[in-house]
């Protein structure tokens, strides 16, 4: 019963007496009631050990449901007892009294499973129920050959150990006779030799002498008190002398176990037979059985358990009520079937966590021992891990297992797994159990910071203030830690720097991020006239080791608000803000109104010129950009209808009407120019326009007195017709890349042949802006030297806009290549 019950489990390490290896399973031998600090065995050839290394590779004994008795000594790497080893208190009467147990070694992990046999010394003397019996004897009635069973003495000691001889004191009456009431146990009886006298010997003293078989031999002895009775010269006779019976140890109590009976061949009381049991083995018998003394039912009083005990073997003593009783004996062999009644039992013994997540497949997670206490099917116990992923169970030895890891681990997937281990047993029906391990996994830096979005499209208005925040990029890093801590930083490579007017400057010289938040704020004010469009990269690192990065883009658009008026520009011909190739008066004066003060310059116009005479033309610049540089022109002074009228968009001040002497020798216009930003800003120009006779007069008078230049219309016509034709390959070389080269040919025919078409160039080459390049109303960066006008009204559709940079002021206008023409309207 104890071997079955500690069959499955993990139990003590022992003293060496003698080792071999079978099967990948050491296995020892030890007497019990060996002295503490008795070197068991060295570990070398098992484990592999020098002295010292147990201590450091935390090499222990595990014990499961059992005191120690055995431990590893850390210093010289032997196994010592620890404690007293008692094979009785251990095994009982179980043969041989074989443990197992595991050795286990931490660093690195192994296990040697061990089998140890606690073997017996002579401990433990025989033992008598009782130190003394009283037996009655009648007299004469009692022929020789009589027998009187008596109870034998236990041995707690197994093997040669416990194998009793019995020897009786000197006796002319009585001898002893050893009768086998079973395979395993011997009986003494008392046989009487020669009759009995009671008025001679009325008691008889003997003693009884047990012997084991150990040596040296322990004995023990019970006092035989023989009471010779009168008369009563039957004794009961059971109807057979051993009753074998099999109970499941699951059964209840009051339950017939078997009914014995006995008859008496005398009469009248002497023939009245009550019944006892006696003589139990083991001794816990008398708690779960009773016999009735009148009927011979024998009952369960108690539980049984197979577990504990699968055999009992008790007598029954049949005695009659004669004078002397006389009694007769018979034994009952009770055998405990097992029933499926222990669910098995799982431990943990060693636990590696956490597991890194990049762990290696078949990695050892933790090592488990199995146990049924049942016998036969009933605890062959199976094994399986739930859920099936990603560990597995492996069965190291008989019921031993290793939790291994079979798949590789994603720490950001599953961060800890609940491993349900499950066991059950072959029975009918079948037992199971369950013991739960808990897996945390650990996180290692395999991923890199990941930016919300691949590229960051930011809007900022210029004169923003420094300081300010422009925007905020987020990156996600799913480890954790340090692994998953992000910060930022700009990067300061070619695609962080920035081409602007000053040239070229890196991107930290306009932004800055901020490296816990990713908070991109502004490091100086920006000037959309500085800077249009900024691109640069911000990069997100962990704090893991090594550390991983991500990146993205940031396309920084600034955009423009309206903080720059309108800015005349000073004309080829000395005065400011007058084109000398206007028309056919040239000579200018303009009063330009700004924060420097003011100029004025005069124009000359003959008496009798008709409608539509361009007398000036006004020139303005806005370093703005889109509706914000585009400008427009309006006549401030003189309100009304007045004899001249200024050109929407194109600025060309020309006559409303004929002019006549009535208006006068001088007419002086106060001309305003406005961008059509929110708020409007603009500038003022006052143009006084002298009126002479005929264009003879004019062309002296503006050529003695005037900086600029007169010509008469047909010398105008043809000094435009000439520069066309002089041009012709450059306007159609730069036309031949556009979608409207049709439209540039029309351009050139109405340059050559139409009479009041000019093509108007300063200093510089001639170059064509065609419509289909500032046909948007987006801000263009291309410094436009020639512009395409033609007579006729204007339409709205085609816009130019004027470049934003004006002409530095130490470089003469004349030779200034980058200053822009005024806007205009293309037909």
């Amino acid at each position: 019963a104890m071997e079955a019950r500690w069959s499955g489990a993990v139990c003590v390490l022992v003293l060496v007496g003698t080792w071999s290896v079978v099967a990948g399973q050491v296995r020892y031998s030890v007497p019990e009631e060996a002295k503490v600090g008795t070197v068991v065995g060295r570990l070398s050839q098992e484990l592999g050990l020098e002295a010292g290394d147990a201590e450091a590779r935390r090499v222990r004994v595990v014990w499961q449901g059992r005191r120690a008795g055995v431990e590893v000594s850390g210093a010289s790497g032997t196994l010592v007892v620890s404690s007293r080893l008692d094979r009785e208190e251990l095994c009982g009467k179980s043969a041989p009294c074989s443990l197992r147990l595991e050795l286990l070694q931490e660093r690195p992990l192994r296990v040697l499973h061990v089998e140890l046999e606690v073997t017996d010394i002579n401990d433990n003397a025989p033992l008598f129920p009782a130190a003394r019996k009283n037996i009655s004897i009648a007299e004469l009635t009692t022929v020789p050959g009589s027998r009187f069973p008596l109870e034998g003495a236990s041995d707690a000691d197994i093997g040669a150990n416990a194998q009793l001889s019995y020897t009786l004191s000197p006796s002319e009456h009585f001898r002893l006779d050893l009768q086998k009431s079973n395979e395993r146990n011997i009986v003494p009886d008392l046989v009487l030799t020669k009759p009995l006298d009671r008025e001679t010997v009325p008691m008889h003293l003997l003693l009884l002498t047990a012997s084991d078989g150990g040596r040296p031999s322990l004995t023990g002895t019970m006092e035989l008190l023989i009471t010779v009775l009168d008369a009563n010269d039957n004794a009961p006779q059971f109807n057979q002398s051993v009753y074998k019976v099999q109970l499941l140890e699951n059964a209840t109590e009051e339950t017939l176990v078997v009914r014995v009976n006995a008859t008496d061949r005398d009469e009248g009381s002497n023939s009245e037979v009550t019944y006892t049991a006696t003589n139990f083995i083991p001794p816990s018998g008398k708690d779960i059985i009773s016999v009735n003394p009148h009927t011979g039912e024998i009952r369960l009083t108690g539980a049984l358990d197979f577990e504990e005990v699968s055999v009992f073997d008790f007598r029954i003593e049949a005695r009659d009520k004669g004078t002397p009783p006389l009694s007769g004996h018979c034994s009952v062999e009770m055998e405990v079937l097992d029933v499926n009644d222990n669910a098995p039992e799982v431990w943990v013994t060693s636990l590696s966590v956490p597991v890194s997540e990049d762990a290696p497949v078949g990695m050892v997670v933790a090592l488990l021992s199995v146990s049924d206490r049942d016998s036969g099917a009933n605890g062959r116990v199976q094994c399986s891990v739930w859920p099936a992923s990603p560990f597995s169970l492996e069965s190291r030895f008989l019921g031993s297992y290793s939790l291994v890891l079979r798949e590789a681990l994603d720490r950001e997937r599953v961060s800890e797994y609940e491993v349900e281990v499950r066991a059950e047993d072959g029975g009918k029906p079948t037992l199971r159990a369950r013991r739960s391990v808990r897996v945390p996994v650990s996180d290692v830096n395999d991923n890199a910071p990941a930016f919300s979005q691949a590229v960051y499209t930011v809007l900022a208005r210029e004169n923003n203030a420094a300081g300010a925040e422009l925007a905020r990029v987020w990156a996600r890093d799913p480890d954790e830690a340090g692994n998953g801590r992000v910060s930022y930083s700009l990067w300061e490579g070619v695609s962080g720097a920035s081409v602007s007017v000053g040239g070229w400057r890196p991107a930290s010289s306009y932004v800055s991020v901020d490296a816990e938040s990713g908070r991109v704020w502004a490091v100086q004010a920006l000037d959309y006239e500085e800077l249009q469009v900024l691109q640069f990269e911000v990069r997100a690192v962990d704090a893991g080791e090594p550390p991983l990065v991500g990146n993205a883009t940031v396309q920084l658009f600034v955009v423009d608000e309206n903080d720059n008026a309108p800015m005349l520009l000073a004309s080829a011909g000395g005065g400011p803000g007058l084109d000398p190739f206007a028309g056919r008066v040239v000579g200018s004066s303009v009063e330009a109104v700004s924060d420097s003060g003011s100029e004025t310059l005069w124009a000359w116009a003959a008496w009798g010129a008709p409608a539509g005479q361009v007398v000036a033309k006004i020139r303005a610049v806005d370093a703005d950009s889109g509706y914000n540089a585009w400008l427009r022109y309006e006549v401030l002074e003189p309100r009304g209808k007045g004899p001249f009228r200024v050109g929407l968009y194109s600025g060309e001040v020309s006559t409303a009407r004929a002019l006549e002497e009535a208006d006068g020798p001088r007419q002086r216009l106060v001309i305003v120019v406005r961008d059509h930003g929110e708020p409007s800003r603009s500038a003022t120009a006052t143009l006084s326009v002298s009126l002479v006779e005929g264009g003879d007069k004019a062309l002296t008078v503006a050529g003695s007195s005037s900086p600029g230049l007169v010509l008469p219309a047909e010398g105008g016509a043809a000094a435009g017709s000439a520069f066309a034709s002089t041009n012709v390959w450059l306007v159609v070389a730069i036309c031949a890349v556009s979608s409207v080269f049709v439209l540039a040919l029309v351009l050139y025919g109405a340059s050559r042949w139409a009479p009041r078409s000019a093509v108007l160039s300063g200093p510089a080459a001639a170059t064509l802006v065609c419509a289909s390049e500032v046909g948007s109303w987006s801000y263009s960066q291309r410094q436009s030297r020639s512009l395409c006008v033609a007579d006729g009204a204007g339409k709205s559709d085609l816009m130019v806009f004027s470049p934003n940079l004006p002409p530095p002021p130490s470089v003469p206008a004349a030779k200034d290549t980058s200053q822009a023409e005024p806007s205009s309207l293309l037909d």
